[in-house]
């Protein structure tokens, strides 16, 4: 069996590139361990257009039920390779399924940075998080700290006043740079605590985190008492079956598209956190998926492809 089009990723990119896909009558898989992707581990959306809030599994969950609407194939699985064939197809390689595909759409996302200090392997889960959502409600009355600087460290920590009873934003540079309307929040919430121009290189504890070591004094001392730290520096992305198969990335490691979606090599589109785009946010991430979506139906329906044989297996 061949398909038209296979999308690698389970995310908000992924699924809207499997509904459109649907609607122009492709024959499509979409391949992911898990539906959803990393907006089911957000709390309030108050941008994403047609709802004022919502939150983020919900949201996640009424894209991933419009695509199931559609004759549209989910493989719940880790996809572990992709191989350029010399019929120019392409195969993927799941646990259990080899597949055969004209085009393919990566939207495989991103996966949480690392602060790389000593500490924070061994204190994962027993204090060092990397959601607060996930997490947070272990956390109540406790003091918290977040790790950055961005909307999202912005978001995090406001989340984290939920359940903390005081929230230190943690942060290497002199100002965080939250959206105005988060900033503000911040500012507002007495709750909140930054401490600029600061790192962290250690983290401390027994059986759990009970300190950080900060890389200048706060307050007199460079160990700084808290209960739980929250990381939110940013994102890598996770572009190495791309890579395998020559699709080129910037020096961040995203790949590279034009505004269509297309990559460099025939029949390899991609969409969402992955791709070389600035804004990333869920609304864009759908846009772009439909893009690449509509971008693989029209390299088949020109004619124009590379893969022309049967629905033979390889």
């Amino acid at each position: 069996m061949k398909y038209d089009t296979i999308i690698i990723g389970g995310g908000v990119a992924g699924l809207g590139a499997a509904i459109y896909a649907g609607r122009f009558q492709m024959k499509t898989a979409v391949i992911a361990e898990k539906l959803g992707g990393t907006i089911i581990l957000t709390d309030d959306i108050a941008n994403y257009p047609g709802f004022k809030n919502i939150k983020g599994i919900d949201l996640g969950d009424k894209i991933r039920d419009h695509a199931k609407e559609y004759n549209v194939e989910i493989i719940e699985e880790k996809a572990t390779k992709v191989e350029k064939q010399a019929d120019g197809c392409f195969k993927v390689t799941t646990g259990s399924k080899s597949l055969k595909t004209t085009s393919i759409i990566f939207a495989t996302g991103t996966e949480y940075r690392k602060l790389k200090v000593p500490g924070e392997e061994e204190f994962t889960g027993k204090g060092v998080h990397y959601c607060a959502l996930c997490d947070g409600t272990f956390y109540k009355d406790k003091i918290i700290g977040v790790v950055g600087g961005s909307d999202s460290a912005a978001k995090e920590a406001l989340l984290l006043t939920q359940y903390g009873k005081k929230v230190y934003i943690i942060y290497r540079k002199d100002k965080i740079r939250a959206e105005p309307i988060n900033l503000q929040k911040v500012k507002e919430n007495k709750k909140i605590e930054v401490i600029p121009n600061t790192n962290i290189t250690e983290i401390k504890g027994d059986k759990f985190v009970n300190s950080i070591i900060l890389d200048k004094p706060y307050k007199g001392n460079k160990e700084f008492k808290l209960d739980g730290l929250f990381v939110e520096i940013g994102h890598i992305p996770l572009s190495g079956l791309a890579k395998s198969i020559g699709v080129k990335l910037n020096e961040k490691g995203e790949i590279m598209v034009d505004r269509q979606g297309n990559t460099n090599l025939k029949g390899v589109f991609a969409a969402g956190d992955i791709v070389d785009s600035r804004f990333k946010q869920a609304i864009t991430g759908v846009a772009e998926g439909v893009t690449a979506a509509y971008s693989a139906y029209h390299y088949i329906d020109t004619g124009n492809f590379i893969c022309h044989t049967g629905d033979e297996d390889d």
